[in-house]
């Protein structure tokens, strides 16, 4: 699984390291591609398969079905570490994200995001809001007897 938080930065070449961790998971080959929240979204080839399959299943007749195969195909590129364990971050993503320099990783189970570092702090904030934390858990049942 994907779990944690890391800060690296895009070197000249648009590459970004991947945290240790990270790449022994991305040997099966991976995709990135735009995320929903201004993020870019590394799946593992597994998991964009799934994420394929489930949007591949969509009515394309529903217009938001369609914005969401766009969303998501037009933008994914196939990526694989280097050497060093870096991965190439195509320009339109980059443009999108807004990454210029500094990016935090975060990892989101199956698969990890990439943000600028002030887009992140903005995350952050609504995740350690207590009280609108309660609000939205608040329904979620979260026992280990579900």
């Amino acid at each position: 699984m994907f779990l944690g938080q890391f800060q690296h930065n895009l070197d000249e070449k648009s590459r970004l390291m991947v945290p240790a961790r990270f790449r022994d998971l991305l040997d099966g080959g991976a995709y990135i591609t735009q995320g929903f929240d201004r993020c870019l979204m590394v799946m593992t080839s597994v998991y964009f398969k799934q994420v394929y399959d489930s949007v591949n299943a969509m009515n394309m007749a529903d217009p938001n079905a369609r914005l969401l195969r766009r969303l998501i195909f037009a933008n994914a590129y196939p990526v694989e570490t280097d050497k060093v364990g870096r991965i190439l971050v195509p320009q339109n993503l980059r443009t999108f994200a807004n990454l210029e320099g500094e990016a935090i990783v975060a990892g989101q189970g199956d698969y990890f995001e990439i943000w600028t570092p002030a887009s992140w702090d903005e995350q952050m904030k609504q995740i350690q809001d207590t009280e609108a934390n309660n609000q939205r858990f608040s329904t979620l049942n979260l026992s280990s007897k579900a």
